[in-house]
C-alpha cells in the first residue's frame, strides 16, 4: 500500500463558493473520481496536504484516501495552485485498484550532461517532452524515466527508444518511436565557427598576398 495518507472529509458545499468557504476553514478543497463511482466532493486539511505535497510522493503517485474507517488506494492527478502565493487551491483524486493498469504521465530527467561530449563542443539539449505518458500498474509508478547522454553526439535525436524503462513499463503511444529530445549546436557555437571560419580565411589571404608579394619582389631582383 501508499506510504501516504491523505485524511479526507466530505464536503457538501461545491462551486467556487463552496470551495472559497473550505479554504477559509484551513482546508484544500477536491474531487474524487473514477470507477463504477460517482464523483465526491472531499477536503483535506492544508497543513497536512502541503506536507504530503512537498515530499514529492504525492502528485501522481499511490496514496491511501482514508475516510473514518474507510481506506482505499487513488492516484492524486493533479493540484492546481494560487500563482501568486503558491498556494494548493484544488486537488484531483482518482480511484484505483493496486494492481489496476492505468496511464499517467511521469517526468523525464537528463543525467550525465557533464560526460557528454557534445555540450564541451558548443551543443545544447533542446527537450521536447519534459514528460511522458506510461501504461503501468497503479503501485508500480515509477518516479521518472532517465536519459543518459553521456554516449551522445552532436546532432543525436533522442527517443523513447534510448530510453530504458523500468520493468512493466511502457509509452502509452505505441505506433510510433516519439522524439525525447534532440542535442544542437547552439546559435553562440555557430557564430564562433563562424568567426574562426572567417578569421581562418583571412590569416590564409594574407598569407597568400605575401607570397605574392614576395614572388614579385623576387621577379624584379
Amino acid at each position: 500500500m501508499a506510504e501516504i495518507i491523505l485524511n479526507v472529509d466530505v464536503r457538501e458545499g461545491v462551486g467556487t463558493g463552496g470551495a472559497r468557504a473550505v479554504r477559509r476553514t484551513g482546508a484544500v478543497p477536491g474531487i474524487l473520481y473514477g470507477g463504477d463511482k460517482a464523483p465526491v466532493a472531499i477536503s483535506v486539511n492544508e497543513k497536512d496536504f502541503r506536507k504530503n505535497l512537498y515530499t514529492g510522493k504525492l502528485l501522481g503517485h499511490l496514496v491511501t484516501l482514508k475516510y473514518g474507517k474507510e481506506t482505499q488506494p487513488v492516484i492524486a492527478k493533479a493540484v492546481q495552485f494560487d500563482p501568486v502565493s503558491d498556494r494548493p487551491l484544488h486537488f484531483d483524486l482518482m480511484r484505483v485498484d493496486e494492481d489496476q493498469m492505468i496511464k499517467i504521465e511521469v517526468p523525464v530527467h537528463f543525467i550525465n550532461q557533464d560526460q557528454c561530449a557534445a555540450f564541451r563542443q558548443g551543443g545544447s539539449l533542446e527537450i521536447v517532452r519534459h514528460t511522458v505518458e506510461i501504461e503501468v500498474r497503479a503501485d508500480h509508478i515509477p518516479e521518472d524515466l532517465i536519459v543518459d547522454l553521456s554516449g551522445h553526439k552532436l546532432g543525436d535525436t533522442i527517443r523513447i527508444s534510448d530510453i530504458k524503462l523500468p520493468e512493466g513499463v511502457q509509452p502509452a503511444i505505441h505506433d510510433r518511436d516519439f522524439m525525447i529530445a534532440s542535442i544542437k549546436v547552439s546559435s553562440a557555437a555557430m557564430s564562433e565557427a563562424a568567426d574562426l571560419a572567417a578569421d581562418e580565411e583571412a590569416a590564409e589571404a594574407s598569407a597568400t598576398e605575401q607570397a605574392d608579394a614576395s614572388t614579385e619582389e623576387s621577379t624584379e631582383g
